[in-house]
């Protein structure tokens, strides 16, 4: 069991809970994902609740392979309001920024996010971390080979598994040396691996346990899935739910995904099959 303390309220995690993706962009690689306007992200949230998502993951800017890079500035003008409506409307929700920036965690957070998720891990933008240990909200600390413009330009690794857990094991080091108490670790299914990487890290997922912090997965209808079965991210659902359960097998204990009841669902049946 893991308790995380977001910004005064405690969200525990005794089971695996569901992470909702909603992207206010008009480029995400999964076009189902994309919501544009305050009253379209509020229908969506409030759909996803109703689902059964524990948290709400708002990201202003695709990171998806080869994605143009925007600014602060761009970001926070997307997501600001939305997500001071999300908090207003639904108080009771957890909502995680997906951003690498630093001023844009921090205007989040005063917003009413609680949850700072960083796909780089506090390369890109070097103020990240301090700014996230004087906001005492968790951390979702994720694991990037290279940028989104240049991660799966031949990603190379001698031992992925081992790489990934180095990486984690000194990080997280640091992490807690700069004074962020709650800490989640997403492997980063789709940044900067292969396929293969990629099969390899859920195989060998339960190895990360070892690291004493909840288990994000973050596999929803990427690539791994859809080149695999040769379709398109639109029909990768079932395929999803194949590789959370695998997942929830091998410890994950936050699905963040596109389709919220599916995942839901998974869970549920993962957790009579527990018992």
């Amino acid at each position: 069991m893991f308790t995380l303390n977001c910004k005064g309220r405690l969200l525990v995690i005794d089971k695996p809970v569901v992470m909702g993706i909603i992207n206010i962009t008009p480029d995400s690689f999964y076009s189902g994902s994309r919501r544009q306007g305050t009253d379209a992200v509020l229908k969506q949230a409030g759909q996803m609740l109703k689902e059964g998502a524990t948290i709400l993951d708002i990201g202003g800017q695709s990171t998806r392979p080869g994605s143009e890079k925007l600014s602060a500035e761009q970001e926070l003008e997307r997501i600001i309001e939305p997500i001071a409506a999300i908090n207003s409307h639904f108080p009771d929700t957890f909502i995680s920024v997906d951003t690498y920036y630093a001023d844009v965690a921090e205007e989040a957070v005063a917003a009413g996010a609680s949850i700072v998720n960083d796909i780089s891990a506090g390369s890109i933008d070097t103020k990240m971390i301090s700014t996230v240990a004087a906001l005492q909200v968790p951390y979702v600390l994720m694991h990037m080979q290279g940028t989104p413009q240049t991660m799966q330009q031949q990603p190379i690794y001698e031992n992925v598994t081992k790489e990934v857990l180095d990486f984690f094991i000194q990080k997280k080091g640091e992490l807690q040396k700069a004074g962020i108490p709650d800490i989640i670790i997403d492997p980063g299914f789709g940044f900067g691996k292969t396929i293969t990487h990629n099969f390899e890290l859920l195989r060998n997922l339960s190895i990360f346990k070892m690291l004493d912090a909840p288990l994000l997965l973050g596999i929803s209808r990427k690539a791994t899935i859809y080149k695999t079965l040769a379709i398109a991210a639109e029909e990768a659902l079932n395929g999803t739910t194949v590789l959370n359960t695998i997942g929830l097998m091998n410890g994950a204990g936050i699905l963040r995904v596109h389709d919220v009841k599916e995942a839901k669902e998974a869970i549920t049946l993962f957790n009579n099959y527990q018992q």
